[in-house]
């Protein structure tokens, strides 16, 4: 299994007219873990793309427990449970400045063949990042 954290400050834009951060934020979010969750392995999108390699969404879960608020800063916790196949999925755990948890969510992800359009196995050099997580 691996874990990782990064953090995003709620922003102005981001929040509805109750102040609450706006329901499709959450999946930038995600978007935001999910990168710096790669980026701390020592990958990047970029470097998957220049591969030939494209991660497109198949599905994004959320459950809202507690509105997140405009200028928190929010921690979230991004996981990977499970050794990448042709499809890789990345479990969110959100929480305010308190710790307090207050977004749960998921994403399922399938590795493309940018040129054939088909599915395709993770590249090798995320299999090897994650490989001592997965022993």
């Amino acid at each position: 299994m691996y874990t990782s954290e990064t953090t995003v400050r709620v922003r102005y834009g981001e929040t509805d007219q109750m102040g609450y951060v706006y329901y499709g934020h959450y999946a930038m979010y995600y978007e935001v873990a999910r990168v710096e969750s790669l980026r701390q392995l020592g990958l990047t999108y970029k470097s998957i793309e220049a591969q030939g390699i494209i991660m497109p969404v198949l599905e994004n879960k959320s459950k809202y427990i507690v509105p997140g608020r405009y200028d928190e800063l929010l921690r979230i916790v991004c996981t990977i449970r499970q050794k990448p196949g042709i499809r890789i999925k990345f479990e969110y755990e959100i929480y305010n400045e308190a710790n307090k948890l207050i977004n749960t969510g998921e994403t399922l992800l399938v590795f493309v063949d940018k040129q054939t359009s088909k599915p395709c196995p993770p590249p090798e050099a995320m299999e090897k990042v994650l490989e001592p997580f997965f022993k």
